[in-house]
């Protein structure tokens, strides 16, 4: 059983190391130069006053009630091996931070930096209460990435401009806010799934349906918002990005926030808006309608000598052409064939020949185009020359299942696994290859929308799809 070190009163100011759990009641300092390591939980009472301007290094759980603590000018430390969880009726206040615990950091209540947060490993998770890392005028942080920053809500003090390090526990997301009109307070938190995107106030035509923040201000003026989108993170629509926009969610309506976008839709990009006095809800939205057409349908087949490519549209309006496009790496596209629009009503039956050989594995899609320039592309489907051992991705993006097609020379038992970009599993198998396909892989709700790594393998082949979940 674990005893409790109860202090009353105590100055340490040299070293000095408890395996217990410590609870304090009275007067504990901690001298510059001196450091104090807890092995155990640390309690800090409504009695307490803890005042540190040294180290302390606590590997257990910690809980403050002490009021209007002083952040003093020391470290707190936070190198746990199992979960910590931070709590109690008053924040805990700090001057720097450094947080060490891979195993991850449960705020169930606040906790404030004055000086410089340091991000070494693991995740900080904040309780839907909300509670909150707060950090206070004047402070920053460093060493943040997408398996290191907050998952849940950063509340940030001052009249600086200031990136906020949040994410969903898997990517990190951040947003940043500037030009500050007054000394002001935010609470920044990053949400999946987009809520009302229907709701749209004109100019807005659409709103990222994948990925938002909730911006609340507590107090202050003006500020201008700067988000920012990567592809590889998350998925992002394919907009003209001169239409790009901030779009902001007034309550009832996404409205637009201005704002002068840079960067490549299928790659990474940024847009600062205009100064606002509003906050809510934030992502992207665009001023473009997308590309008036239902495509239903693409598929390429392999026929003696080349590759018929076929797809089918409904409800053309103002479309220009469609371009047929391939790849050979699933990477770089380049045309094959141009067909003019129909600009019906009706269904509509398109198809052109690739006559250029296929080496393994050929990858074809068709991108539509309309009067104005607006662009929309179709699902990349896979073609195999039938005769290399190959396995290929049919379609991608995927939606609810990821169908493979295997050449008719591969054959055998394999093992599969579906990972994130960081390396977490989140599916794994067996998969039986007799016949060339195709063979499907069922994704539960699990697997969000984003990009992951699917690798097929045996003792003889072995393969690696990237997968854009839609």
């Amino acid at each position: 059983m674990r005893t409790l070190l109860f202090l009353l009163s105590m100055t340490i100011a040299t070293l000095i190391s408890a395996q217990e759990d410590v609870s304090n009641f009275g007067n504990l300092q901690v001298h510059s130069g001196a450091s104090m390591s807890v092995f155990g939980a640390v309690t800090n009472t409504s009695t307490g006053v803890l005042l540190n301007q040294g180290g302390i290094f606590i590997r257990g759980n910690v809980s403050n009630s002490q009021a209007s603590m002083a952040a003093g000018s020391g470290t707190l430390y936070l190198n746990g091996s199992l979960s910590q969880t931070i709590s109690g009726t008053e924040a805990f206040n700090t001057f720097h931070l450094q947080t060490n615990n891979a195993a991850g950091i449960l705020l169930n209540n606040n906790i404030s930096v004055s000086g410089t947060h340091n991000f070494t490993a693991g995740m900080i998770t904040t309780s839907i209460t909300p509670n909150y890392l707060v950090y206070e005028s004047g402070s920053n942080y460093t060493g943040d990435n997408d398996s290191r920053h907050v998952n849940g809500w950063v509340k940030k003090r001052g009249t600086t401009n200031f990136v906020f390090p949040v994410g969903n526990g898997s990517v990190e997301r951040t947003i940043a806010i500037g030009s500050l009109s007054a000394n002001s307070e935010f609470n920044v938190r990053y949400l999946p799934f987009t809520p009302f995107i229907n709701q749209l106030q004109v100019p807005i035509r659409n709103v990222d349906e994948f990925e938002y923040w909730a911006i609340n201000r507590v107090s202050g003026g003006t500020a201008a918002i700067t988000m920012n989108w990567d592809f590889n993170k998350i998925y992002f629509p394919n907009w003209i990005v001169p239409d790009i926009r901030v779009a902001g969610y007034n309550g009832s309506l996404w409205v637009n926030n201005g704002g002068t976008a840079s960067g490549t839709a299928s790659t990474t990009g940024t847009i600062t808006s205009a100064s606002t006095s509003t906050f809510n809800l934030f992502t992207f939205g665009t001023t473009s309608y997308v590309v008036p057409l239902t495509l239903i349908g693409v598929n390429a087949y392999r026929q003696n000598d080349h590759t018929l490519v076929t797809w089918t549209t409904a409800d053309e309006y103002n479309m220009n052409r469609f371009v047929a496009e391939r790849s050979d790496d699933n990477t770089r596209f380049y045309p094959i064939a141009e067909v003019a629009a129909r600009n019906t009503r009706n269904l509509e039956n398109y198809q052109c020949r690739d006559y250029k050989p296929i080496d393994g594995i050929a990858y074809y899609r068709i991108r539509c185009i309309d009067n104005t320039g607006n662009e929309k592309l179709s699902r990349v489907i896979a073609v195999t020359d039938g005769r290399a051992a190959q396995l290929a991705l049919l379609t991608n993006p995927v939606k609810d299942r990821i169908v493979l097609v295997a050449s008719h020379e591969l054959a055998g038992l394999f093992e599969y696994r579906l990972s994130t970009t960081h390396g977490q599993l989140l599916k794994q198998g067996k998969l039986s290859i007799q016949v060339n396909g195709p063979y499907e892989l069922t994704l539960d709700q699990t697997v969000k929308p984003g990009t992951y790594f699917l690798h097929v393998y045996n003792s003889k082949s072995s393969f690696t799809f990237k997968i854009l979940k839609e």
